[in-house]
């Protein structure tokens, strides 16, 4: 993650920011497109949720940055703080969040990628995956560690 995201901080729950390749040092990171006013995104998040819930449950190192296309900071905010698991996010406006986009062509949300630290996408359709696959969150999450390695 230190390539991808060196310098970077994210935002946690509570308003905190953490420096993005210290927090993400050894973990599995999907990065999650969605915003509150995209209703397969509301349909979506509580299946992430409960997802991110049962892997950290178990020790699992995991971690989802969010990254929105909300219209508004406080849509973001009100979103994230409403409905999201303890995951992270960047800021409003952080030109990463443009970049993201275009670097793993996001053309349609919720979207949710795997990826190594260098960035490279190693699950493309982990949400599909989570729908159709979610319901033993560990043995999912084992299947994208053989991939990570």
């Amino acid at each position: 993650m230190a390539e991808l995201l060196k310098g970077t901080e994210l935002v946690t729950v509570g308003d905190e920011t953490v420096k993005a390749e210290e927090f993400l040092e050894g973990k599995i990171v999907a990065l999650y497109f969605s915003a509150g006013w995209c209703p397969p995104c509301r349909a979506f998040t509580p299946k992430l949720k409960r997802f991110y819930d049962a892997l950290k449950k178990a020790g699992k190192n995991f971690e989802v940055i969010f990254i929105s296309r909300d219209r508004e900071e406080e849509d973001l905010k009100e979103y994230f703080e409403d409905h999201h698991g303890e995951w992270t996010y960047l800021a409003f406006g952080n030109p990463k969040i443009q970049e993201f986009n275009e670097k793993y062509d996001v053309k349609s949300i919720p979207a949710l990628k795997v990826i190594k630290p260098d960035g490279t996408v190693v699950v493309q359709d982990a949400r599909t995956e989570i729908v159709d696959k979610g319901e033993d969150p560990l043995a999912l999450f084992e299947e994208w560690e053989a991939f990570s390695d």
